[in-house]
C-alpha cells in the first residue's frame, strides 16, 4: 500500500511529483514496490489526485482516492485497506516520499513475516527503526478505527510482544522528505555521488580530538537533528560539554559543534564519562529505543522533548516492557525548567538549565 495522499503543506507544491534523478519522487517509489514480490499495489490518493494520475503510469496498480485526506493518515490507510484483496496475508505500508528504500528491503520483510507471522515487523539500520512497517491482517481492523494525523505506530503500544524489529542493510529506510530543504539537500546528495554507498559506508563513530584540560568535562548526549536538538548543541558548546550527536544519517561535517556523531544507536560505543546526560529529541523517529539504551546505561539524567500524549505512550511502552517505574522515575519528561519555554530554542534553554541545576546540586 503506497500512501500518497498527503497535501505536502511544508512543500508548497505536491512532493509526489518533484523531480528526482529523470523520474518523479512517486515513480521512484512505486519502482521499488514493483520490483518487489508483493501480490498487489495499492495507490490511495487525495491531494492532487487528478494532476498526479495525469503524470504517474498507474497501469497495474489498484488506485483508491480518499477523500478525506486532509483529516490525516488514517483515512488513507481506512480507504486503503477497504480495496485490499481479502486473501491478503499482510500489508507493507509505503511513503510516498522514501524513493531509496531497496526492493530487495521489502522482499526481506515479506520472506520474515511468511516465516514467523508476527503482527507487525519494523526494519531497523544500525539500531533506527525505519519505514516501511509490515503489518500482518490481524491487526487491520484496528488500523481502520485510526483518527486523525496518525499511522502505523498508534497501534504499537498495545502490541509490544508482537513487534519484531528485523535489521536491513539499507539507511533507505530512514530517509525521507519533510521538506523542501530535506529534499534539495537529498537530491544534490544522490546526484553528485553514490549517496547510498556513503551512508553505509559511514563509520559507526566519528569524532574529533578532544582536548584534555586537567578534568574530564561533562558530556551530554543528544539524539536527533530537529531544531531544539541543534540548539541544545550550541548551548552545550558554550557551556563547556563534551558533545555526542546520535543520528544515523549526520555526518560530524555537518555539526561542526559537536565532538562526535554516533551512527549507531548503541551508547556502549562511547568512551565511558561519569558525568553524562542524555536529551532524546528525535521527533518521535527512535525515541523509543533511545530511551531504552539511555535509561540502561551509567547516567546523571535523561530527558524526552516530545509532545504529552507521545510521552504518556513512551511511559507505557517501556513499562510494558519491563522496566521498573524506579528506572521510569529517571526519565524527565517535562520540557526542563519551567520558564515558559514555547520555541524549540526556548525548550532547549530550559532543558540546559535544569541540567545545569541539577549537575551543580550534587555534592
Amino acid at each position: 500500500m503506497v500512501l500518497a495522499a498527503g497535501s505536502s503543506q511544508r512543500m508548497g507544491r505536491p512532493k509526489q511529483l518533484l523531480p528526482l534523478c529523470g523520474k518523479t519522487l512517486l515513480e521512484h517509489v512505486l519502482g521499488v514496490v514493483r520490483g518487489a514480490n508483493v501480490d498487489e499495489i495499492i495507490l490511495v490518493l487525495g491531494f492532487a489526485a487528478e494532476e498526479i494520475q495525469q503524470q504517474i503510469q498507474t497501469a497495474g496498480l489498484v488506485t483508491v482516492i480518499n477523500p478525506d485526506y486532509r483529516q490525516g493518515m488514517g483515512t488513507s490507510l481506512r480507504s486503503g485497506l477497504a480495496a485490499i484483496n481479502p486473501e491478503a496475508k499482510g500489508a507493507l505500508m509505503i511513503l510516498a516520499d522514501q524513493p531509496f528504500v531497496l526492493s530487495d528491503t521489502l522482499n526481506r520483510l515479506i520472506e520474515y513475516h511468511s516465516q514467523h507471522r508476527p503482527q507487525i515487523t519494523i526494519p531497523m539500520y544500525k539500531g533506527f527503526r525505519g519505514n516501511p512497517v509490515l503489518v500482518d491482517r490481524s491487526v487491520f481492523p484496528e488500523l481502520t478505527k485510526l483518527q486523525g494525523d496518525i499511522g502505523c505506530r498508534a497501534i504499537f503500544g498495545s502490541h509490544t510482544e508482537n513487534i519484531h524489529k528485523f535489521p536491513v542493510n539499507d539507511p533507505g529506510i530512514l530517509q525521507d522528505m519533510d521538506t523542501m530543504a530535506d529534499f534539495l539537500s537529498m537530491a544534490a546528495f544522490v546526484e553528485s555521488e553514490d549517496g547510498r554507498a556513503t551512508l553505509s559506508g559511514n563509520a559507526e563513530l566519528e569524532e574529533r580530538p578532544i582536548p584534555f584540560t586537567g578534568t574530564e568535562a561533562p558530556e551530554l548526549i543528544i539524539v536527533g537533528r530537529d531544531t531544539a536538538a541543534a540548539a541544545l548543541v550550541r548551548f552545550a558548546r558554550v557551556l563547556g560539554f563534551t558533545i555526542t550527536v546520535v543520528d544515523p544519517l549526520l555526518t560530524l561535517a555537518e555539526q561542526p559543534e559537536a565532538d562526535r556523531v554516533l551512527h549507531r544507536l548503541d551508547f556502549c560505543l562511547l568512551p565511558e564519562n561519569e558525568d553524562r546526560y542524555i536529551v532524546v529529541a528525535s521527533r518521535g523517529q527512535f525515541d523509543e529505543e533511545a530511551l531504552e539504551q539511555a535509561l540502561g546505561c551509567d547516567s546523571h539524567y535523561v530527558a524526552l522533548i516530545a509532545s504529552k500524549s507521545r510521552r504518556e505512550e513512551l511511559i507505557g511502552i517501556l513499562r510494558n516492557k519491563g522496566f521498573g517505574e524506579g528506572v521510569l522515575e529517571q526519565l524527565r519528561v517535562s520540557s526542563g525548567l519551567d520558564i515558559g519555554a514555547e520555541t524549540p530554542e526556548e525548550i532547549a534553554l530550559s532543558v540546559m538549565a535544569q541540567i545545569v541545576a541539577e549537575r551543580r546540586a550534587r555534592p
